[in-house]
């Protein structure tokens, strides 16, 4: 493919061949109303792929960068859409999100998720919404283009979903799904289901939001239960009921039609099946915490227990060691038997000395409660949650 796949299209001029409208290889561009002449165009040589209008004069630019805009003003300049293949239906398709910069005499569009192989997307243009434009009628400029569709053999995988135990309270705040590969972002909840122990999909479990939370690396996924369906008081969940009732038995789907960052599918579905128990409302304490000390000049292993399972990726960031000398210790850490054992590795043997388990309050259990705080107390106080990064120190002694 070449390194950048150009198209001008203004509005009149393409009615009759709007459907033949990607071109590879080669530059095509018409006169638009008003004399001025706009080319955009998909750079496939930037990673990720970006959508370009050039050609704007230094006065635009100009204008254009002293501007305060926001999205949605700048969506209403240019605009990039991701089609379905049913072009009434994409007719009704949001702007896809992404980030807007002025570079010399361009504008450049970056999604916020990679372009996906075997999708048509269409970017418009609309120069009479360039600012100081007095002439509303310019015509638009519309370009389509697809990535081909992945060849090969699907090998990527739900490698693990946490919580990992079987029994999670009934006002779970969220999963992580973990993928061995990086996957493609964009109608996630297309392919994540929530089944009851019928077999019937769950009304609107999840916090579904414009901003999917992945890993920078997209092979991590944190999902969020809507917590308009855990809080208690809230009106989704006083006239909906919770996701999650207790006692009874559910699964979470993710079907094998979820394509990774090659184009291709997952090799297989992945299923968790667990069972809920009563809720959680009780913020963790590090005072029922047991250490197991290591011995000096080893590198076994702390061995910290929970008295219940924390948020896995939290549990892995902001829990640290200390050394007699109040310096942290380097190693890894790693979760077990459910996120209920916290395991940390010296990378050089343990000094003789007291050390310090240091723990941020930020930390949470499976239901998101906080040190010394729960989750659902700004609904009963009227307050935001504000976290303060305050530490627990826990002492323990190698000898």
């Amino acid at each position: 493919m070449t390194g950048i796949v150009r198209l001008l299209a203004c509005t009149g001029a393409l009615r009759a061949g709007l459907g033949l409208a990607i071109w590879i290889g080669f530059s095509f561009h018409a006169q638009c109303a008003g004399g001025s002449e706009y080319f955009l165009r998909w750079n496939t040589n930037s990673n990720p792929i970006t959508v370009e209008v050039a050609v704007l004069d230094e006065n635009e630019v100009r204008q254009l960068r002293a501007t305060n805009w926001t999205d949605g003003n700048w969506q209403q300049l240019l605009s990039v859409y991701a089609g379905q293949g049913d072009f009434i239906a994409d007719l009704s398709v949001p702007p896809m999100l992404g980030s807007y910069r002025v570079e010399k005499s361009l504008i450049r569009f970056q999604p916020r998720f990679p372009l996906e192989p075997g999708v048509a997307y269409r970017a418009v243009f609309r120069p009479g919404r360039l600012p100081g434009n007095v002439d509303r009628r310019s015509a638009d400029a519309i370009s389509k283009f697809s990535l081909p569709s992945a060849s090969g053999k699907p090998t990527t995988v739900v490698a693990q979903v946490y919580p990992g135990a079987d029994l999670l309270p009934e006002n779970l705040l969220k999963f992580y799904v973990h993928f061995s590969a990086p996957m493609q972002g964009g109608h996630i909840y297309n392919h994540i289901h929530l089944l009851d122990e019928a077999g019937k999909p769950v009304e609107l479990p999840f916090l579904e939001i414009d901003e999917e939370l992945w890993n920078p690396e997209m092979t991590r996924l944190t999902l969020f239960i809507d917590p308009g369906r855990i809080k208690r008081g809230v009106q989704p969940l006083e006239e909906i009921g919770p996701a999650l009732e207790e006692g009874k038995r559910y699964s979470l789907e993710i079907d094998a039609a979820w394509r990774d960052s090659a184009g291709l599918p997952l090799r297989v579905g992945f299923r968790k099946s667990f069972r809920v128990g009563r809720p959680d409302r009780e913020p963790p304490s590090p005072s029922t915490w047991k250490l197991q000390s290591p011995k000096a000049g080893t590198r076994d292993a702390l061995m910290v227990t929970f008295p219940e399972p924390m948020d896995h990726a939290l549990a892995l960031r902001v829990i640290r060691v200390a050394d007699p000398a109040g310096r942290f210790v380097e190693g890894t850490s790693a979760l077990s038997d459910h996120e209920q054992h916290w395991g940390f590795t010296p990378r050089k043997p343990w000094a003789a000395g007291p050390h310090q388990l240091q723990v941020q309050n930020t930390i949470e259990d499976l239901a998101g409660n906080n040190i010394g705080k729960t989750f659902e107390v700004d609904l009963f106080e009227g307050v935001q949650r504000r976290f303060t990064n305050e530490v627990v120190k826990l002492s323990f002694e190698v000898k």
